[in-house]
């Protein structure tokens, strides 16, 4: 199995196959991101980024700047302080 990815009994148990790709998986991860405190903020930004990859493009610039604001700037209103300097970086080019 690739690095992170465990087999038992023949079934996937990635995180990414669990949490993000299996739809009870998914509503229940993000159920517990939402309820605890220490995790909202990041719920919130994992809807907001789904939001943002189902928006019209015109829309994206704006939608983008209030992602960059609410999350990724220090001070900022729901902190995602865990993310690294290059998740949060502003996009080259």
């Amino acid at each position: 199995a690739p690095p992170g990815h465990t087999q038992d009994g023949g079934q996937e148990t990635s995180f990414r196959w669990q949490c993000v790709d299996q739809p009870i998986g998914k509503l229940l991860f993000r159920r517990f991101l939402e309820g605890a405190p220490q995790f909202a903020a990041a719920g919130a930004l994992w809807s907001e980024i789904e939001a943002f990859e189902q928006c019209e493009d015109a829309e994206r610039e704006d939608l983008a700047k209030r992602l960059r604001s609410r999350f990724f700037t220090p001070g900022g209103s729901e902190h995602c302080g865990f993310l690294s300097a290059a998740a949060t970086a502003p996009p080259t080019g």
